[in-house]
């Protein structure tokens, strides 16, 4: 073969295999997806994307951990949970944000809305829903402690979303752990109040989860997504009243919510470092502390810093 044909040959098989690389992505509610496609970052990609939506981070660190998505967001409480549990996953990416939108919220009829006690000791003898593992029930285990109480001092319902909004409706709970869009569509539509909020007891870290097998076999395309996230949450900070327009369109979420939710969490990509290990094996000590998981996980191995993102912070365009 002629060394000019076998060069095409090459390139052209070379461009195939490309192609043929597809992330399969998890998403939650108001996630990665939106974002990354009001940024724009979903544009002359060198792979392809599958999404797999979540109503909330159970499941999907669940779909991790059989290998039916490649990768996903995932909070620092979930992934404790999940790691606990036997996945084969690690954090690929770390995103920071202002931790008030993880709130305790109680309906205004709600005598936990109008107690005279100081925040987390109201919580004392009450139903609370959230979701088994998530950052909602990281945060009531928290405020318990802050309180001087213990798990044994509430009654916790583990519910979906969906299940935690219908029972605080109709009383069946008196108040639910829960986190952004939630918690300000909660605000916004039902007038809800936050009883507890992040501040103080929650890092505010979440991150991008991936499966060992996607770090081995699809590591660059991982890479780049991660890249695309960053751009992608710089991008939306610089443009709060656009990007809010366009995640109500894409999410079904209330436009005031959408927005108030972004201004709120002010997240940032930033690199994994020896204070975020820390912070992540002071929620794991805190799950084991709780009888959550059944023994302490050393948190260490969960981190892979093989990854290039996120790029030094810049001025948004």
């Amino acid at each position: 073969m002629r060394p000019l044909l076998l060069g095409l040959v090459l390139l052209g098989l070379a461009t195939v295999a490309r192609a043929e690389v597809t992330l399969e992505l998890a998403d939650q509610k108001g996630g990665e997806h939106a974002l990354l496609d009001a940024a724009g970052e979903l544009k002359d990609l060198p792979y392809r994307i599958d999404w797999h939506e979540f109503p909330a981070a159970a499941p999907l660190a669940e779909a991790l951990n059989a290998g039916a998505v490649d990768s996903g967001p995932i909070g620092d409480a979930p992934l404790v949970f999940a790691l606990a549990a036997g996945a084969r996953i690690r954090a690929i990416g770390v995103n920071r944000s202002d931790p008030t939108g993880t709130a305790i919220v109680a309906l205004p009829s709600s005598s936990l809305a109008t107690s005279p006690l100081a925040g987390a000791a109201s919580l004392k003898g009450r139903r609370i829903a959230t979701g088994r593992g998530s950052i909602g029930h990281y945060l009531v285990l928290a405020a318990l402690k802050s309180a001087h109480l213990s798990p044994a001092d509430v009654t916790l319902l583990f519910l979906s979303p969906s299940d935690a909004k219908t029972a605080l409706a109709t009383g069946s709970v008196d108040a639910w752990s829960t986190w952004e869009p939630y918690t300000s569509v909660e605000e916004l539509t039902d007038h809800a109040k936050l009883v507890v909020d992040g501040r103080g007891l929650s890092s505010g870290l979440s991150y991008q989860a991936a499966t060992v097998a996607a770090i081995r076999d699809k590591h660059a395309a991982l890479d780049d997504l991660l890249h695309r996230l960053d751009r992608a949450q710089r991008w939306s900070l610089a443009h709060e009243d656009e990007y809010a327009r366009q995640l109500a369109a894409l999410t079904g979420v209330p436009e005031e919510a959408a927005r108030r939710s972004l201004v709120r969490r002010q997240q940032t990509w930033i690199p994994i470092d020896d204070a975020v290990v820390a912070a992540q094996q002071q929620v794991a000590d805190t799950y084991a502390e709780a009888g959550i998981i059944h023994a302490r996980l050393d948190v260490a191995p969960t981190f892979d810093r093989s990854f290039t993102a996120p790029v030094k912070q810049t001025a948004s365009p």
